[in-house]
Formats: C-alpha cells, sequence, structure tokens
C-alpha cells in the first residue's frame, strides 16, 4: 500500500482527506448504487476502522469518517474486495456521475451509465475535482437542482438529448451517441479555456461569455422540471433520509437488511429498492414534512479542522423554526462544502459568530454579522427576515 495521499477539497477513497475527526474516505457507488452485501460491508468498515459515521454527501456518494493512517490500508482493502474502488486516483476523481434513482429495468439510464464509466476510465480529460455529469433520463428532470456540468436528458418528445450546465437548450442525440456528445462537451469545456480556481463550472463558464461551438449547441428543450424528491414510497421503493446527511453504520447496516439494493441520491437521502412499506429506524427520516428536511448542514466542528461552530448542533436547533417552504443552510466556514448552490437563509460560521445571507450563497454578501447562536435560537424570526 502506497502513502496515503492527503488533499483538502474533493476526498475520495484513493485520496482521502484529513478532517478533525480523522481521514475522510469518498466512496463513489457505480450508477448510484449499492447492492446489500456492499451497504452491509460498509457499514462494518466503517464501525471497524473510522469512528462509525458514515456521510451521504449532494454528490451522491457516502464518506467513512474518523479513520486513522493506521486503519486507513485495511479500509482500503475491504472496499476493493466489495468492488468499490478505481483502478487509481485520477480515474476515480474523474468518474463524478450522477444517476437519477427513478430507473427501472429496461430503460436507457444503467447502459448510459455504464458506457459513461467506462469511457471516462478509457480517456483523461483533465477535468476540475468538482465537474461532474448527470444521467436523468426520465420523464422529468429529478437532478435539475443537483451539481454538474453535462446533462443527458429528455425532450419534450422523449428523446434524448445532451445539455450544456447553464445553456437553456440541448443537442438532440441518438441513443447511441449520447455519451459522445457528453465526453466532446467536457472536452470542449477543457480545451477552451474554462475558469480557474474554484468556479471551474460549465455553467460560470458559459455566463461568462464562452460560447458553445455549432456542433455542440442545439435547440432541443428539456422536460419540465421536478419538484426535489421527499421521502416516501415510489415505484421503485422506498425513499428515507437521515438528518442532516449523517448517520451511524447501524443505520446503514439496517437498510442492508431491508432490500436488495440501494439507490443513493443527492439529497442525502437512499432509495431502498422494491419496498412497499416504509423501513422504521430511530435515525431515519420517513415523514416528508420532517423539519429536518428544511435544513442542510456540514460536518461543522469538531469533526471539521475549517469550521468555526457546530453546524449540526445549530441545524438541530433552528430546524423546527424553518417555514415549510423555505431551505436554510448552516455553514462551519465560507466554503460552503455541504451545498454550493443559493439557500432561503445560510448561515457562515467565522471566529466572530454566524454571518445571515438571505437568498444566496456562502459566497455572498451577509445582511447581518457576528450573530451568536444563543441569539438565534432566541430571535428565530431573523430567519423569516424579521429582528
Amino acid at each position: 500500500m502506497s502513502a496515503v495521499a492527503i488533499k483538502g477539497w474533493c476526498p475520495g477513497a484513493l485520496r482521502p482527506m484529513q478532517s478533525g475527526d480523522g481521514l475522510v474516505v469518498r466512496i463513489r457507488p457505480r450508477g448510484g448504487r449499492l447492492d446489500a452485501r456492499q451497504a452491509a460491508g460498509i457499514a462494518e468498515l466503517a464501525e471497524r476502522y473510522g469512528n462509525g459515521l458514515i456521510d451521504l454527501t449532494s454528490r451522491a456518494n457516502l464518506q467513512i469518517r474518523g479513520v486513522s493512517d493506521e486503519g486507513y490500508p485495511a479500509l482500503i482493502d475491504g472496499l476493493a474486495l466489495l468492488g468499490l474502488l478505481d483502478a487509481n486516483s485520477d480515474t476515480e476523481a474523474q468518474r463524478n456521475i450522477l444517476v437519477t434513482p427513478f430507473w427501472t429495468a429496461g430503460d436507457d439510464t444503467r447502459s448510459l451509465v455504464v458506457e459513461l464509466e467506462r469511457a471516462l476510465a478509457g480517456t483523461s480529460l483533465d477535468l476540475p475535482t468538482k465537474f461532474g455529469f448527470a444521467i436523468d433520463d426520465g420523464s422529468e428532470r429529478v437532478l435539475a437542482g443537483a451539481s454538474a456540468d453535462v446533462r443527458i436528458e429528455r425532450d419534450r418528445s422523449g428523446g434524448l438529448l445532451v445539455r450544456a450546465d447553464g445553456a437553456q437548450f440541448g443537442l438532440s442525440v441518438t441513443r447511441s451517441g449520447a455519451v459522445q456528445a457528453a465526453l466532446a462537451l467536457a472536452e470542449w469545456f477543457v480545451v477552451s479555456g474554462g475558469p480557474k480556481g474554484e468556479k471551474r463550472r460549465m455553467a460560470a463558464h458559459l455566463a461568462g461569455g464562452a460560447s458553445l461551438p455549432e456542433s455542440l449547441r442545439g435547440d432541443a428543450e428539456p422536460v419540465a422540471r421536478s419538484a426535489d424528491p421527499v421521502p416516501g414510497l415510489y415505484p421503485t421503493g422506498a425513499m428515507v433520509g437521515v438528518a442532516f446527511g449523517q448517520m451511524p453504520q447501524q443505520t446503514l447496516s439496517h437498510l442492508a437488511g431491508c432490500t436488495q439494493a440501494l439507490r443513493v441520491t443527492p439529497w442525502r437521502m437512499v432509495l431502498a429498492e422494491g419496498l412497499h412499506e416504509m423501513p422504521c429506524g430511530a435515525d431515519l427520516v420517513t415523514d416528508p414534512n420532517d423539519p429536518a428536511l428544511r435544513v442542510i448542514a456540514c460536518s461543522g466542528a469538531p469533526r471539521c479542522r475549517e469550521a468555526h461552530a457546530d453546524t449540526r448542533a445549530m441545524a438541530s436547533a433552528l430546524a423546527s423554526f424553518v417555514p415549510a417552504d423555505a431551505r436554510l443552510h448552516v455553514s462551519g466556514c465560507a466554503k460552503g462544502c455541504a451545498q454550493s448552490g443559493s439557500a432561503d437563509v445560510t448561515l457562515v460560521a467565522s471566529r466572530e459568530g454566524f454571518d445571515l445571507i438571505r437568498r444566496g450563497t456562502t459566497r455572498d454578501a451577509p445582511v447581518m454579522q457576528g450573530l451568536t447562536g444563543s441569539y438565534l435560537v432566541a430571535n428565530p424570526s431573523v430567519l423569516r427576515g424579521g429582528h
């Protein structure tokens, strides 16, 4: 086993990230799916080599937390036996694919995923670490609010299209040409000098004045966007969440025993395939009106060394005050790891307290600064615009 390669932004299994509670090891399920054996194996590895906590991320990945340097090689060996590793860290980083969890056997989704994964493994595009793809080929776009740069979707007549994130329309493609067009868009992004630094994303590139070449530009209008799914029963199974995207390993082990497979989503929920009843469990969010679903929170202190506050405690204290139609994002620092997009209210922790931002991201200007946690709990009206 080679020395651990520790990076500070997007972790992987082969490239973990050092955090306040040890190494964070990110697992990218192939096709967004874990069979029951893999899910149970991840739970066992999290207990044996981590601190027993598992994150569900906004990129539909899982993270094992609290791994020591000494335990890391054995953890990696365990993941390899479960078939959850890539050939190398570069291939792993490039395999950044979101998949609609509502696919059915016989549709195009799984074959598109397999083809795209193989194509990415067979080429090096030198993509930014956050650059990703979405396969969202259902009758509604369920991944429209999730982070992706190249999207394979349906048009209003049911055909496939490939669309650059930030573009209103997409390029009509055949099934056999979809993956090739998606890779061509990604290659154009690199060759055309996509933005540098944190903002190396397709939408920012187009907003900055970049123009798609004629061969990748189309006039196909994507199908309507759906609302983000909530816990409940769906034709393909039962959707359940965990508060603020973190669960003990026992919860994952329990879910693995209830179903043949889990589909991981970017909403910090999993879909248990084939279930016709909602699974029970103290750590599961099964009520679509649960206040915990209105709040997004990163790991926070002391789990993250960059965080200035215990975001999970603050999220728990404020969740019941968030209006049913609003979303609150509590971030331990200005990076905004838990959510890069906008929220109705965003709280960003700093050494001086919390900064409050309305209808923006962690990078936008605050309307209030230096708020203490006790003040926010005592004055929840500030979440709704009051003082």
